[in-house]
């Protein structure tokens, strides 16, 4: 009677431990949301979340799937060409060290970031907005809007950058916790975002998703409104080229170190061998004639499928791979990447018909695995690239070694589209695609012959010189000296 009584009484511990334990996961981030808005004020919580998850993940998201289809539906141009405006509009991103200096050194009306997220809020919401509103934009224009509205989104992304750096230089303790923030809100935006932009594009067409795109950019106009910042009155504003130049001399004597230009032309040779050829097969995925002919809701749903691809291999290399030497990861990590575009050959041949694996079934897999991969050949170059900083001018060299591989990124998106064009890629025609995806599976292993230049180090340890390490440059005012202005978050899942 008193063993039944025991157990009864175990049984009821374990159940209500069980419920405690269920309530407490549930309640976890809303205590852990709670928990950052009070130590660094609900303002930078919000602008976090407005400009990674909202704007960059979920807007991002809406945006990379409406230009497909306005750039294939509305202007009519050939794949090639695609391909070749897709890195026009990316441009502003390349000159991300510029946003950054200007964030750190030049203030406006007293403040250092307000004034920049009200810029970029407004490109971006008067760029959307005329892309939705007029009836027939010309091409030049359409590309120039375009473009705006990235600019918008890159002085955004540096200026919360900045933001997240300086919380984290003075809460130390938080710094880990900013990042998950960034990385989570990021991420399940770009799910959603990828989840509901098919379902979009079908409904209310791409100009009409160009509209919605403007409420993020008016999040992000809020964010400047909203944000807690201290006003200095009294800037000095006559130092300002002074600090230019010093950065500049800085950033060029660390650039002559073989040390850091070496593993600097690896990570862009890299990404320029990568060619990307995205734009021929999306319009390849929605042509029903020779293709698939994938639906708006289905090349959505691919995409997003692609983006939990990438946020496993993050998660992957944060559990398992982030303590190997680089030379060792980027080996096994760039040879599985060439190895991943061989699932596009096999179903632009129509393979997989041959093994009863339908054709969306095989993308989805195909799209999770080389997102994922790609995902894994990033990180340890982000590592790599954050080794590579000098004291005191951290943010700004960061930024520079960003734009780098920026080029490499644009690089490699005209090169695609230049294989589209001489291989006679075009809207209806595809009958060499199959050969266009052999060359860049071919050039994707390629840079395993230039791993010489990436250092034999791990993580863990230095790679600058001693004399480097010692010298100090400082570029920032008295409020934020020697801020690491890390980029947070970066996408290099397009280049399909």
């Amino acid at each position: 009677m008193v063993e039944e009584e025991d157990l009864q009484s175990s049984g009821s511990v374990e159940e209500h431990d069980s419920r405690k334990s269920c309530c407490g996961c549930f309640f976890a981030p809303i205590h852990w949301f709670k928990m950052l808005a009070s130590e660094m004020h609900w303002s930078f919580v919000f602008g976090v979340v407005a400009v990674y998850g909202i704007s960059q993940g979920l807007g991002g998201s809406l945006y990379r799937v409406g230009t497909e289809y306005y750039m294939k539906d509305v202007q009519k141009v050939q794949p090639s060409e695609a391909q070749i405006y897709s890195g026009i509009t990316s441009i502003p991103w390349i000159v991300k060290p510029l946003w950054g200096l200007l964030t750190d050194v030049l203030p406006i009306s007293g403040y250092r970031r307000r004034p920049y997220f009200i810029l970029a809020g407004s490109l971006g919401v008067i760029s959307m907005l005329i892309l939705s509103l007029h009836e027939k934009l010309h091409l030049a224009l359409a590309l120039l809007f375009l473009t705006a509205g990235s600019a918008g989104a890159a002085i955004a992304d540096v200026t919360i950058d900045a933001c997240v750096a300086q919380n984290s230089i003075s809460h130390p303790s938080l710094a880990a916790d900013m990042q998950s923030l960034c990385a989570l809100s990021s991420s399940i935006g770009a799910l959603v975002g990828f989840s509901i932009s098919g379902i979009f594009v079908h409904l209310i067409g791409p100009k009409g998703v160009y509209g919605l795109l403007a409420i993020p950019f008016g999040l992000v106009f809020t964010v400047g409104i909203l944000l807690d910042e201290p006003h200095m009155p009294n800037f000095s504003y006559g130092e300002v080229n002074q600090k230019f130049i010093d950065a500049g001399n800085a950033m060029w004597t660390t650039l002559k170190c073989p040390n850091v230009w070496r593993p600097c032309l690896y990570m862009y040779l890299s990404l320029a061998l990568s060619l990307n050829i995205a734009e021929g097969m999306f319009y390849w995925y929605t042509d029903t004639t020779n293709g698939p002919g994938f639906s708006q809701e289905n090349v959505g749903f691919i995409f997003s499928i692609g983006s939990v691809g990438s946020l496993l291999g993050a998660i992957l290399y944060q559990y398992s791979l982030k303590d190997h030497p680089f030379r060792d990861l980027l080996f096994w990590t760039q040879l599985l990447f060439g190895l991943s575009g061989m699932l596009d050959l096999i179903l632009v041949l129509r393979l997989n018909l041959k093994f009863s694996l339908p054709d969306y079934f095989f993308v989805v897999i195909g799209e999770s695995v080389s997102q994922m991969i790609a995902r894994l050949k990033w990180m340890p170059l982000l590592v790599l690239s954050s080794k590579l900083c000098p004291s005191g001018i951290e943010g700004t060299f960061f930024a520079l070694l960003m734009s780098i591989d920026n080029v490499g990124l644009l690089s490699s998106t005209w090169g695609g589209g230049i294989l589209l064009h001489v291989l006679k890629v075009t809207r209806i025609q595809f009958d060499n695609l199959w050969l266009v995806i052999l060359i860049r599976n071919i050039l994707r292993v390629a840079p395993l012959c230039m791993l010489f230049l990436v250092p034999r180090a791990d993580p863990n340890s230095s790679i600058l010189p001693a004399e480097i390490l010692s010298t100090e440059v400082e570029i920032e005012t008295p409020e934020t000296k020697n801020i690491e202005l890390i980029s947070l978050i970066n996408s290099v899942d397009n280049g399909r």
